[in-house]
């Protein structure tokens, strides 16, 4: 393998990706402060077709990976969303987000950029109308209505730490591996690889699934290895099974969800995702979306070439501002791991297992936070920890985070 081109390789994925994902994290930011926290399950508790829709339409856009979307999800169930809802918000939102759009947009072309969210919303629609038919009501147990932390401080200075601080934390390092993954994959799997099943797309899709589904995926990190597989024979189609169901489910969803919101909603929750993201994958390869991206047909061109290319001195900056983002927020994230938590009177430290976003960790402490006598709950997600501070007893400290749909370990001693 040529390292040179390797790095030009990955150099240049960066150089087509970054303007679009900082534009994207930001539009998160923005959701993310701007948009009240009741808004969704307002209109997610009528158990109709009209639930369902609104669910898949407002998860669509949010930047939320398959496990951060398990404790929204749950949340959505405690303040009283309907089944159907709750089923399509969790299928169609981590399928995509603001940022993937704008990223696939970059690296694959419009053709994509508009299937992917189109695809999210039938299948989470279909998926929760599955949920309102065949999950009965005694198999969804509703909770009692919660209220939401509220956060303070300056608006604008939130949206920019959450978009480029809380977000890149959660994604950077999976974002990097995808990033690295396709420019290994562009130098080094030969041309003709994936061209072996050139007559057999819909056994490529099946070799896809079989690797996505138990995997954690992000859904943007997911972008440049589909583009770079393409590069190298993969079907539009296969991509796009990668693409929906890679960064819809895993094994961690599947058993979290499995244990919060019973067998058969599981069932149909990843029947769901399996069998649509084939249908589409078949549909995107007969509509001829993408074609142009598949080997040979541009040997030297494309998102993942080795030529040497010379990037405008915008796309620059916005590489060098996106790794900096980077390097900042993962640099802190483990110093937060090996930091050492010191004994303090009145606090008792407890482990975690499930924990893998910021999205994770406001779940956990608004749920330990609301035990009766806590006055204080703090989450180190790289330690997969939470700091209880009042009287709360280990029993409610375990009910509260397996509420929530995380795996409490016990005291962390």
């Amino acid at each position: 393998m040529n390292l040179q081109d390797f790095f030009a390789s990955f150099l240049h994925i960066i150089n087509e990706m970054s303007p679009y994902l900082l534009l994207g994290f930001l539009i998160a930011g923005i959701l993310h402060v701007f948009v009240p926290k009741n808004f969704y399950a307002k209109y997610l508790s009528r158990n109709n077709r009209f639930s369902v829709l609104w669910a898949a339409l407002l998860g669509i856009p949010l930047p939320l990976c398959s496990c951060g979307v398990i404790p929204t999800a749950i949340g959505l169930k405690n303040e009283r969303a309907s089944k159907g809802a709750v089923a399509s918000f969790l299928i169609a939102t981590p399928q995509t987000g603001i940022d993937s759009i704008l990223a696939t947009f970059s690296l694959m072309g419009l053709g994509f950029a508009i299937v992917r969210p189109v695809a999210a919303l039938v299948t989470g629609v279909c998926g929760g109308l599955l949920v309102n038919r065949f999950v009965k009501d005694d198999e969804y147990d509703n909770a009692a209505a919660t209220t939401c932390n509220v956060e303070h401080g300056n608006r604008i200075w939130r949206v920019f730490k959450y978009a480029y601080f809380d977000m890149i934390q959660d994604i950077g390092l999976r974002l990097i591996i995808g990033l690295l993954l396709a420019a290994l994959i562009n130098v080094a799997v030969p041309d003709e690889f994936f061209l072996t099943f050139g007559n057999h797309p819909l056994l490529q899709m099946l070799v896809i699934l079989a690797i996505a589904v138990p995997m954690y995926i992000c859904s943007t990190g997911s972008i440049p290895v589909a583009a770079a597989l393409m590069m190298k024979g993969l079907s539009p189609g296969a991509a796009l099974v990668m693409l929906m169901a890679g960064p819809a489910v895993n094994l961690a969803s599947i058993l979290v969800v499995n244990k919060s919101l019973g067998r058969r909603f599981t069932t149909i929750y990843l029947l769901t995702i399996v069998v649509f993201s084939v249908l589409f994958g078949l549909l995107i390869n007969a509509l001829g979306i993408g074609a142009d991206l598949v080997a040979p047909a541009a040997e030297s061109a494309g998102c993942c070439s080795t030529t040497v290319h010379h990037p405008s001195v915008f796309r620059s900056i916005c590489s060098v501002l996106l790794v900096t983002f980077i390097i900042i927020a993962l640099s802190m994230k483990l110093f937060d791991k090996f930091k050492k938590q010191e004994a303090v009177e009145g606090t008792t430290t407890y482990t975690v297992e499930g924990m893998h976003c910021n999205h994770c960790k406001t779940a956990v402490e608004k749920a330990v936070g609301e035990i009766k006598g806590v006055t204080a709950a703090e989450v180190n997600l790289g330690a997969k920890t939470v700091t209880v501070t009042g009287t709360a007893t280990a029993d409610e400290v375990q009910k509260a985070v397996e509420k929530a749909g995380f795996e409490f370990k016990g005291e962390n001693k």
